[in-house]
């Protein structure tokens, strides 16, 4: 079981007190350091390379979930309807892969991370990981020379790899916390650097001005042991409940289930972690709800009783008008 403090920094992330005055200096530093390597990138001191193909970035310039997968999901789907044939890389966050990897619905999500393999089993197209994004996508499209557009699943800040799109997730609810960069606030950049990208996406919430609109619906729950079979919030009336949630906000996953009626133990673990049998050990629950994300890494040992959520993400369409036009215009596609 985690900590009970497990999330304690996080929550300090949005809220101002003393002991932050001291993670100043550090903040500082890190403003330096990360401000010094993108101009390393822009002047070409630091080499940026380009694929043979269009690539969208989906990223944001926080730390924890704002629903970059969701989007990606949505992304494909939208591509594909267009007429074109996606594929995604990732870093593989969670997963302990250093060369590049394919990924599929029955990979090991301990090796390849959770989130690349539920983008596998959700969009059927091309996915694979590794460290270095230039020579996952190299190895993609030597995979799937079909392909002919790539999508970057969070990689804002990496700038080793040139993209034709940036598109920004922000969280609607939470906000920029309290503005301050890492290790005092959850920044990766200061809100300024959303001037330079192409769309800024604001995921629930009060949407951000000058942000496009993108809501989370709840499809409905799939088992965990037999993913076909399907359940209504109705369907666990009455019913002892225990919720896990190992994402970057649990908080939206709890608040999610409340709004469906349901009333629920909780327990919150960190980002990405690696469920194992004891975790979800829990002699009164008569149903356990998990995540999607989650649930790729507890289907080796599911149980009946085990239920996730799908949810899928309703965008504004210009979104997409956007992407396709930039590239158009730039003769990409």
């Amino acid at each position: 079981m985690p900590r009970p403090d497990s999330h304690w920094l996080q929550q300090q992330w949005y809220r101002v007190s003393v002991w932050h005055l001291g993670l100043l200096p550090v903040a500082a530093l890190f403003w330096l350091l990360s401000g010094l390597r993108r101009l390393f990138y822009k002047l070409g001191l630091l080499h940026s390379h380009e694929l043979a193909v269009p690539v969208i970035v989906v990223g944001n310039i926080s730390v924890g979930g704002t629903g970059k997968t969701p989007l990606v999901i949505w992304l494909v789907d939208w591509l594909k309807q267009q007429g074109l044939r996606p594929g995604i890389i990732s870093r593989g966050f969670g997963g302990n892969a250093n060369a590049s990897l394919p990924v599929d619905a029955k990979s090991n999500p301990l090796i390849v991370g959770d989130e690349p393999v539920l983008l596998a089993r959700r969009t059927q197209c091309p996915v694979w990981v590794g460290r270095n994004r230039v020579a996952a996508g190299r190895a993609l499209l030597t995979a799937h020379p079909d392909c002919n557009v790539l999508i970057s699943d969070d990689g804002l800040q990496h700038y080793a790899l040139l993209r034709d799109v940036e598109i920004a997730v922000v969280d609607g609810s939470r906000g920029f916390g309290n503005g301050w960069l890492l290790p005092a606030g959850p920044l990766r950049e200061l809100p300024a650097r959303l001037k330079t990208v192409d769309a800024v996406v604001s995921n629930g919430g009060k949407s951000l001005a000058g942000t496009l609109a993108m809501q989370l619906k709840s499809i409905g729950f799939h088992n965990v042991l037999e993913p076909t079979k399907t359940a209504t919030a109705a369907d666990f009336s009455g019913l002892r409940l225990h919720a896990v949630a190992g994402i970057g906000n649990p908080q939206c996953f709890f608040e999610q289930l409340r709004s469906m009626g349901l009333d629920f133990e909780s327990q919150a673990y960190p980002d990405h972690h690696a469920f194992q049998p004891a975790d979800l050990q829990i002699a009164d629950a008569e149903a356990i709800l998990m995540t999607e994300k989650d649930a790729v890494k507890c289907m080796a040992f599911a149980q009946p009783h085990w239920w996730y959520l799908q949810v899928d993400a309703e965008v504004d369409e210009i979104l997409g008008q956007r992407i396709l036009q930039k590239l158009r215009n730039l003769g990409r596609i």
